[in-house]
């Protein structure tokens, strides 16, 4: 085209863009007609770690935190509300929840790591019973759970802390067999501790340079973690930013399975693998970019159109006329009447969140006998278990037809049937291995034919159930499934007739 013969555009005047910059200024936007006011303690923190910690501010200002009140939460309808208090200190009330308001308002219940900063006191880990202050029955629900019970489940635990020093300790090779280092306390917090939660002491102090000079900082034991059962410095169990990580403390975050995938995916308790490759997961990766996954209450069919693991275990789930299908909780075996992993049969759910007061008739702290049958005292009943399934029913009553879900959780019934028959197949194996004195059974977790015990039922029984309770059907099968268990037996008894084998040699010697 000719130069020349280009179209002119029309151009605004000048007198039309002075008024619509006059507009402008007397607009008001909306985000600013609603800011919120930041304490003063507040804002002497953001002043520094706006260039110490970037990353830190960024999260925390693109948090629910930043942008509501106490107050303006309050002024909410109930169901709309992320917080549980109906009311909260009035020197709270009115600003942010910031750095001051989470670090510095309870240094009374902080004695040990409470110190000195800046001409504030501040503590560094924020514990549950700061979080109450605004969210009290979520910390009160979470109490309840096995989660906040984690750390002490496992190692306090006679059987399972053995298990975790044969997994975390070191096995030196002296020629003729092994001579065992047992596990040191960097790598159990670097191991199992890091989702069960480490024990967080102050050990002392040190003078760190930073920034702004020499500081004096205290020291912490077992640190950093996120543990879902950690044990903070003021004796309160739990991390709440396991689920919603700090700063943000997003409940987008809570509700979408990669979150959970931090400490449910591997072969002991592989729910998002089996999640990642059901119905389910296909339609949250498919088509999740157009939920809405901070909506308070959740929507089902308006805001997500398929469940996450908060869908199903945790968040207040709604239809569209307001309807409760399932109400919110942080206790996440409310709607779960068995408990189907890491122990050596699928079994009711424990009554009490601490199960290292469970012992069965040989004294192990394990709810059932090794031979498979429960330990009723320390289990939840069948009426319980009813009432937990019907909550978890209505869940999937709200996608699904009552004839899908009672073949549903059949298939689950008799998923558990089998998987635990296959973990006793394997059990009577080892427990002839021990009765024959070809195997210790002092310590069952560390001779080859007790580790493949152990994988018999961390691994495989766990997988298979795992793929009929979330619709990951193929991976129960070939990815440490149904396969896997029968291989696994049938090379358990290989192995005997290997031991008998070795013994009857030595023996005619």
């Amino acid at each position: 085209m000719n130069p020349k013969e280009r179209v002119k555009k029309p151009r605004m005047s000048r007198a039309t863009l002075i008024a619509i910059a006059v507009l402008l200024c007397f607009t008001v936007v909306p985000s600013m007609a609603e800011e919120i006011t930041i304490s003063s303690d507040t804002e002497a923190c953001l002043s520094c770690h706006r260039m110490v910690t970037p990353g830190i501010v960024g999260d925390w200002e693109n948090s629910q935190h930043a942008r509501m009140s106490p107050a303006k939460s309050l002024e909410l309808p109930k169901r709309e509300r992320r917080m549980s208090a109906t009311d909260v200190a009035k020197n709270l009330r009115d600003n942010a929840v910031g750095c001051a308001e989470c670090h510095m308002m309870n240094t009374d219940l902080h004695p040990e790591d409470s110190y000195a900063h800046n001409g504030f006191t501040i503590h560094t880990v924020v514990s549950p019973a700061d979080c109450s202050t605004c969210h009290p029955t979520e910390t009160e629900e979470y109490s309840d759970n096995k989660m906040s019970q984690a750390y002490a489940n496992l190692m306090d635990n006679e059987t399972y802390a053995v298990m975790v020093d044969n997994a975390n300790g070191l096995d030196e090779f002296n020629g003729a067999g092994f001579h065992h280092i047992k596990a040191d306390e960097t790598s159990n917090a670097d191991s199992c501790l890091a989702c069960h939660g480490t024990v967080v002491k102050v050990t002392g102090t040190e003078t760190r340079a930073t920034m702004m000079g020499s500081m004096e900082f205290p020291t912490l034991s077992n640190w950093p973690n996120a543990g879902v059962g950690r044990i903070n410095p003021d004796n309160t169990k739990g991390s709440c930013s396991s689920c919603h990580p700090r700063h943000q403390f997003s409940i987008e975050m809570a509700r979408k399975p990669y979150t959970c995938a931090q400490c449910h995916k591997g072969p002991d308790v592989p729910a998002y693998k089996v999640y990642s490759v059901s119905v389910h997961g296909n339609i949250q990766k498919s088509v999740d970019k157009d939920w809405d996954y901070s909506a308070v209450p959740w929507v089902v069919g308006k805001d997500f159109t398929a469940p996450t693991c908060a869908a199903c275990h945790s968040s207040e789930i709604v239809d569209e006329s307001g309807n409760v299908i399932a109400k919110r909780t942080h206790r996440m075996n409310d709607r779960l009447p068995w408990r189907i992993f890491g122990l050596p049969y699928a079994h009711p759910q424990p009554i009490d969140a601490d199960t290292s007061k469970i012992k069965n008739k040989v004294g192990l702290n394990l709810p059932t006998e090794l031979t498979g049958e429960m330990v009723p005292e320390f289990l939840i009943s069948k009426e319980e278990m009813a009432k937990r399934q019907q909550t978890m029913e209505n869940v999937c009553s709200a996608c699904h037809t009552q004839q899908w879900i009672d073949g549903h959780f059949d298939r689950l019934e008799r998923s558990i049937e089998t998987s635990n028959f296959m973990t006793l197949q394997a059990t009577k194996i080892l427990s002839t291995a021990w009765e024959e004195g070809l195997a210790q059974g002092a310590n069952p977790f560390d001779e080859p034919l007790e580790i493949k015990w152990i994988e018999q039922w961390l691994f495989y029984g766990n997988s298979v159930r795992f793929a009929t309770a979330m619709g990951g059907a193929d991976y129960g099968v070939f990815a440490d499934g149904r396969w896997t268990q029968t291989k696994n037996l049938r090379e358990m008894a290989d192995y005997l007739k290997f031991l008998r084998a070795t013994k009857e040699a030595q023996d005619k010697k």
